[in-house]
């Protein structure tokens, strides 16, 4: 059956006449995908064609998770090239496939005819019902594709900063509203019905107190086009409930993190709000515990694997954070002060559900006080790590925990500590930098991240150390096959099965690493420092998107697989064994560690050495 022919069975093309048909035809190209093979990414480059498929099937994903199967004569890539922006979803071959791929000119001549239009809308409603018919929480999975902006559900309410809190309320319960945003001349204000109660009647203020002494300023905004996804885990990571949104220079609205997500047991949001609002250690505790119920959630919403490891990240937060407030409620006014910093993957956000601790405090004592501002934080420490631990996360084994003296310093201290590392990283320094360079503050009024990104800055100066960070990153050999040549655990409880974690995922981190650091970059997570690396052309692009794209897929195999061990009431691990991914997602990952070896083989021709 010649092409056209082919085409007119099918919409939009069935009601196109048989010239149009023939010309359409000649525009024509046939391209041929094998089974795993990337056609289109989400939110990635916009598409050029109109894809019609010819023979096999291709998987349409959102967030991760397959949301349809397109067999012979649908078709994909129209929402994109008519908006001409990243597409919608993530396009795969589920196997061998044949498509016509229609010419941007000739497909727009066609959906721009009442029946393409017609097309259009018909098609987006069923891809829109596929995924909500496929998933439990359609918030997260359409997160990545519902504007911020269409969620909101009136203009917004404002008021002058000088305006009392008496008649703000007023205003508030008049229209029904939790918020007010005060309009600054530079910025955005934001006052809510908390803020009353925690600034104003707790602390015995007047009703004639103006807003501008209680309202947060400035308050976080975003464009209208962000992601609702993108938006959620922006309030998740601030903990704040409200969000003004822009479209240019005007506010048009406000949304609530009840308009992005409800509040179930099993959300986000509500988890964070249990431990915020937990009065003891055992509330906060109980709370926390229910992380891989969210967990679970959020993967079988499709929610893409990494904004789930921040998610967990943010929920380690939240309880550190809590436990820190009971621990200077039990020890008193601190002697000085200080900051609790997160390490290596909780630095970098990147949390697990199998994860361990790694922390350390800094300290600003005046000078000749050190030991007894000491053992106050050693105290502080303690319980905080005890807390911790009894929520599920295991002490770090190597001993990189604040309850250690070696990781209580003060500014001067640390900056000088990191300065030696660099200098000769010594057993020490060789195994701690890869946990220690990976730093952010979790609470404490003491800013230090700052004076450390400025020593970070100066590792090109210290050729031995960027060697070192180097030769880290090939300490694991990425597995290059599967069954024959596959690294699995050779015997005991995980014979068989493949360490994801440290034959895949830190591996990537350890080269995005060596990479940022190496080049005096400050960017902490492991996606932040490929971009950077290439934007400083440490690396060219083609690597960091296929290295980004192999830790997505590897995240992805590795929440999977925990979430699936803790539905089955297994405590969760990195171990995944092979024989239970399907051949598509078997196939990626071959593709993934391949991507993988290769940057290590290019990493260690320049280093001079063999490759693992």
């Amino acid at each position: 059956m010649d092409v056209g022919r082919f085409l007119g069975r099918f919409p939009p093309f069935d009601e196109l006449p048989d010239d149009e048909l023939t010309r359409l035809a000649g525009s024509a190209e046939v391209e041929f995908f094998p089974a795993g093979a990337s056609i289109l990414e989400q939110s990635g480059k916009p598409s050029e064609f109109l894809y019609v498929v010819r023979s096999g099937a291709v998987e349409v994903r959102f967030g991760g998770r397959i949301a349809d199967l397109l067999g012979e004569g649908e078709v994909f890539g129209e929402f994109s090239l008519v908006s001409e922006r990243g597409p919608l979803a993530t396009i795969h071959a589920h196997e061998d496939t044949l498509c016509y791929a229609i010419h941007r000119d000739a497909a727009l001549e066609i959906l721009g005819t009442p029946g393409g239009m017609a097309f259009l809308v018909g098609a987006t409603g069923r891809r829109i019902r596929g995924v909500q018919e496929r998933t439990d929480a359609g918030h997260w999975a359409l997160g990545g594709l519902t504007p911020v902006s269409s969620l909101i559900a009136r203009p917004p309410v404002m008021c002058s900063p000088e305006t009392s809190v008496e008649d703000a309320a007023r205003i508030m319960a008049e229209e029904r509203v939790s918020s007010l945003l005060v309009i600054l001349p530079a910025e955005i204000g934001i006052v809510t019905d908390r803020d009353f109660r925690s600034r104003v009647l707790a602390a015995r203020r007047s009703p004639a107190t103006p807003v501008r002494e209680v309202m947060t300023s400035p308050a976080q905004s975003v464009p209208a086009d962000t992601p609702a996804a993108e938006a959620l885990l922006l309030m998740l990571e601030g903990g704040f409930h409200h969000l003004p949104v822009r479209s240019s220079d005007d506010l048009i609205g406000l949304v609530s993190s009840t308009d992005l997500m409800g509040l179930g047991r099993d959300s986000p949001f509500a988890l964070r709000t249990s431990i915020d609002r937990s009065s003891n250690g055992s509330d906060a505790l109980a709370a926390a515990r229910r992380l891989p119920e969210v967990v679970g959630a959020l993967v079988e919403a499709g929610v893409t694997a990494v904004d789930v490891g921040r998610v967990v990240s943010m929920t380690i937060d939240a309880l550190t954070d809590r436990l820190l407030v009971f621990g200077l409620e039990r020890l008193g006014q601190p002697p000085c002060p200080w900051a609790w910093l997160a390490l290596g993957s909780g630095a970098r956000r990147e949390q697990a559900l199998h994860t361990d601790q790694d922390h350390a405090l800094v300290l600003q004592p005046d000078e000749g006080d050190t030991q007894k501002v000491d053992g106050y934080f050693a105290d502080l420490a303690e319980g905080v790590t005890e807390g911790l631990e009894q929520a599920g996360l295991p002490r770090c084994n190597g001993d990189a925990m604040a309850v250690n003296v070696a990781l209580r310093r003060s500014v001067g201290g640390w900056e000088d500590r990191f300065r030696r590392w660099m200098a000769d990283p010594g057993v020490e320094g060789s195994v701690l930098t890869s946990i220690m360079f990976d730093f952010r503050r979790v609470s404490g009024p003491l800013e230090i991240e700052s004076a450390l990104n400025d020593v970070v800055a100066t590792a090109p100066s210290f050729p031995q150390f960027v060697r070192h960070l180097s030769r880290r990153a090939l300490d694991e050999r990425a597995p290059t096959g599967f069954f024959r040549d596959l690294v699995v655990e050779a015997k005991g409880e995980h014979a068989g099965a493949l360490d994801i974690k440290h034959r895949g995922i830190t591996i990537i981190g350890n080269l995005a690493r060596a990479y940022a650091v190496g080049a005096g970059l400050t960017a902490k997570s492991t996606l932040a420092r490929l971009d950077a690396a290439a934007s400083a052309r440490v690396i060219d692009d083609d690597t960091r998107r296929d290295l980004a794209e192999a830790f997505r897929l590897l995240w992805k195999v590795r929440l999977q697989h925990q979430a699936d061990q803790v539905l089955a009431g297994i405590d969760p691990d990195d171990f995944v064994n092979p024989a239970t991914i399907g051949p598509v997602a078997r196939g990626s990952l071959k593709e993934a560690f391949r991507v993988i070896r290769k940057a290590q083989e290019t990493l260690a021709a320049t280093l001079g050495v063999t490759p693992p």
